[in-house]
């Protein structure tokens, strides 16, 4: 084989492998971006998505007896006047909440003080959120629905 041959087959088997990036770069940032990206509600743990898929499924059939063992004693339903406990089936069908509130429970879940709150626009001050809002929280260390309502 002719020297320049060879040298030109060397040259270019050594610039194929230099100048290829490494895949563990790219492995590792695609894994911190996926990380970076999980929903908080992902990160609360196997309880609390089995606490909300069960709550999602409540609220869309209108189950009040499951929805019922869900909630807070104190669950609060209006802020004015202030309306709290028992009563809240009652308000949400006088005044045709159930498709707000499934539409809000569908929303993701992410932590705001001692609660997860969907929409995700209320946790984050900068919004000024107003609209509807839902929060789940620890009672006895089970989750409990504690309210649903708007301003």
């Amino acid at each position: 084989m002719k020297p320049s041959i060879f040298f030109c087959l060397t040259s270019l088997l050594a610039l194929t492998f230099t100048a290829c990036p490494t895949t563990d770069s790219k492995k590792s940032e695609k894994k911190a971006a996926a990380t970076a990206q999980n929903p908080p509600e992902e990160e609360a743990g196997v309880d609390f998505q089995a606490f909300v898929g069960r709550l999602r499924k409540a609220v869309r059939a209108h189950d009040m007896n499951m929805l019922a063992s869900m909630m807070t004693e104190d669950f609060g339903y209006r802020l004015e006047p202030e309306g709290a406990g028992a009563g809240v089936f009652k308000y949400w069908d006088d005044n045709n909440l159930w498709m707000e509130l499934d539409g809000i429970v569908s929303e993701r879940f992410v932590p705001k003080g001692n609660y997860m709150v969907a929409p995700p626009q209320f946790a984050d001050p900068a919004s000024e959120y107003t609209g509807y809002r839902a929060g789940i929280r620890r009672v006895n260390g089970s989750w409990k629905f504690a309210y649903f309502v708007n301003g």
